[in-house]
């Protein structure tokens, strides 16, 4: 069964680049609701791009890993400065855009030009490493096999599909029973034998660091108090006193390092 999710009923090219950097390290039920607000107030290319950066952080709220939305405001100015504003269908030139993978591009290419290739993520890499090879896999060979699995003319269908079967059933801990592909899965064949092909296999998810008192938390602390307004003295010390001078000092050199804080003598804000 196909998830029921909002980027899925359109195939607009610059509304599946929204959602697909939005998904990068971020789970789907998080995703929903700033995706809908943020193409509300940027439905096209143009439109955030003459928006500038700190708007498009403002919108971000709730996500994480902010870098991306000044990767996404780029990649937004690109498009208008070069394609016309229109979101490109090639590999080579959605490779251009900032913050942009392998990944991000082929899902572009999927989802809103319906082309025939592969979207490999730590979901489909499993499935190719488990059913199709039965061995530990590196990450062009995982792409090569997952390329020979699109059927024609289905592109989007079929990596729906593998997206979906990948989260849910042919997960980290796999539902082998009942599983569809069991009869004709590699692992199975083996009788399950150990290690798991997923566990070593390029592209897979590693488990990720703490959140709980971590820099990334003291970093959207931060970013939450700079949303308000700008940050003067008293607010940098309410800061430091919360998260630690070192921790707070971190995140905010890291913040300005990443061009999403900018500083106006002692007062830190949102870059414009």
């Amino acid at each position: 069964m196909i998830r029921d999710l909002p980027w899925r009923e359109t195939r607009d090219p610059w509304a599946i680049l929204v959602s697909e950097v939005m998904l990068q390290q971020t789970q789907v039920r998080r995703v929903i609701p700033t995706y809908e607000r943020f193409l509300a107030a940027f439905p096209d290319p143009a439109t955030c791009a003459e928006a500038g950066p700190g708007a498009v952080i403002q919108h971000w709220e709730g996500l994480g890993y902010h870098r991306r939305a000044v990767a996404l405001h780029g990649a937004a100015a690109l498009i208008a400065a070069e394609f016309d504003g229109a979101v490109p269908e090639n590999l080579a030139d959605l490779k251009r855009l900032p913050g942009v993978g392998d990944y991000t591009a082929r899902a572009v290419m999927a989802f809103a030009f319906e082309l025939d290739v592969a979207v490999v993520d730590t979901n489909v890499a499993r499935i190719v490493a488990r059913a199709v090879a039965g061995r530990s896999l590196g990450a062009k060979d995982v792409q090569s096999l997952a390329d020979a699995l699109v059927t024609p003319g289905r592109g989007w269908e079929h990596n729906q599909a593998m997206l979906d079967f990948g989260a849910m059933t042919c997960a980290s801990v796999p539902r082998c029973e009942g599983c569809p592909l069991r009869r004709s899965c590699s692992w199975a064949s083996s009788g399950f034998a150990l290690p798991d092909p997923a566990v070593a296999t390029a592209g897979t998810a590693r488990p990720q660091a703490r959140f709980e008192g971590s820099d990334r938390q003291a970093r959207g602390r931060v970013l939450a108090q700079a949303r308000r307004g700008p940050l003067g003295a008293r607010a940098q010390r309410a800061l430091a006193e919360e998260l630690g001078d070192e921790r707070c000092d971190r995140a905010i050199r890291g913040l300005l390092s990443d061009g999403l804080l900018c500083q106006n003598g002692r007062e830190l804000a949102l870059i414009s």
